[in-house]
């Protein structure tokens, strides 16, 4: 049918410089069946007003009437599993628009649950457009709250809206950015412990398997070396044994200055291993430097691996949506280690696509390094600790 109702007025909407300016390849939205797996958006950085020029095309021997021109930016958060959060449309912002919508433009099957930018002034008075007309816009000083965010479960989008307002029907015309905030080491607080993943359910992105709590298989009977150790057990079919004191597993870093991290993996009269990396805070292009030393070795070990796991957790607490996303494999080592031995790590993060730290009332995007350990029957004993990303310049 569109192709027989086509809008009177084309609207485009382009940013100072958007040719030279840089691009960020996202994931498409996920409701068209024939979209694009990836979509390029312009950047806006952090500080940078929001200028560009709209243009609107009349199409030829037409004379459209309208009641005005306006333009928005909006900032949203939306979800999918709303995890116990009320679906809104209201914004936190003093402009905020009464009649603003509850869906996402970034993925038809999110809705929004938080507006938490949203300003807007008229463009031209209501008239007639006769022929293509071009308007400046500005948006100085453009405070933005949140970092651009495409996740599983929750988006932070970014766009501008220009809406031609009629006695009939509307006629608007939306353009999404992509916003990258930049942190100071300064200001981060080092305050990283070690967790494991609790009884709720969690989604692997990677194999599709979750964790729940279950009974300890009896070729599993270890025990933490001391306080800060925790160890899960993997069977062939993926399914993970509950950990044992895992309420006890907590490393934590109080100074801001770099200091190495150690961890304990230990596995009673089989297993001993420390692990410990330099710090535990990282820029994205950053290099993640430690070593495994073993203490202990009668455990045959097929294989270990280091990987490195974004947790998306959206939701309120007893209903939180939780999504593990492995960022980074990276195999350690094939074959039994013996008594003595140590392997250094150098693990180059500027490689990968990897996502900052983020946190707000609805949800938090953490990162963790993960330590896996598979023995020749398959079983997978690893130990988590959290470590902080951020973006710099």
């Amino acid at each position: 049918m569109s192709l027989f109702f086509k809008s009177p007025i084309d609207i485009e909407i382009l940013l100072d410089g958007e040719d030279s300016r840089k691009h960020v390849d996202v994931p498409a939205p996920t409701g068209s069946v024939n979209s694009p797996k990836k979509e390029s958006l312009p950047l806006v950085e952090d500080g940078e007003s929001l200028k560009g020029i709209v243009t609107l095309r009349v199409r030829e021997g037409k004379k459209i009437e309208h009641l005005g021109v306006k333009i928005s930016v909006v900032g949203s958060i939306d979800m999918q599993k709303l995890g116990g959060v009320s679906s809104s449309s209201n914004s936190k912002s003093s402009g905020a628009s009464s009649n603003a919508s509850n869906y996402s433009v970034s993925d038809s099957k999110k809705r929004q649950v938080d507006q938490f930018l949203y300003l807007s002034y008229d463009l031209c008075p209501s008239g007639e457009l006769q022929h293509s007309q071009s308007f400046p816009f500005a948006f100085k000083d453009l405070a933005k709250m949140y970092e651009s965010y495409r996740g599983k479960n929750v988006d932070v989008s970014y766009f501008i809206k220009v809406t031609v307002t009629r006695k009939s029907t509307d006629i608007s015309k939306i353009k999404k950015f992509w916003v990258y905030l930049y942190n100071d080491i300064s200001k981060i607080t080092n305050n990283v412990s070690t967790t494991k993943t609790g009884t709720r359910t969690v989604t692997d992105e990677t194999n599709g398997n979750s964790d729940s709590q279950a009974s300890p298989s009896d070729h599993a009977n270890s025990k933490s070396t001391n306080k800060d150790s925790a160890k899960d057990v993997q069977n062939d079919n993926g399914s993970k044994s509950a950990p044992e004191n895992a309420s006890n597993a907590e490393s934590v870093v109080n100074t801001p200055a770099a200091k190495p991290v150690k961890l304990d993996i230990g596995i009673e009269n089989c297993l001993h291993i420390e692990f410990e990396y330099v710090k535990s805070q990282y820029t994205l292009k950053d290099v993640i430097v430690g070593r495994i030393y073993f203490l202990l070795t009668r455990l045959r070990v097929k294989h270990m691996e280091l990987s490195l796991i974004t947790r998306e957790s959206s939701g309120v607490k007893l209903n939180s949506v939780i999504i593990d996303t492995t960022s980074i494999r990276f195999e350690i080592m094939d074959g039994s280690p013996v008594k003595g031995e140590t392997i250094p790590i150098r693990l180059f993060l500027g490689g990968y696509d990897l996502i900052p730290n983020m946190s707000c009332n609805y949800f938090t995007v953490k990162n963790y390094l993960s330590l896996v350990i598979v023995d020749e029957d398959g079983r997978r004993y690893f130990k988590q600790s959290e470590i902080e990303l951020y973006r710099t310049r």
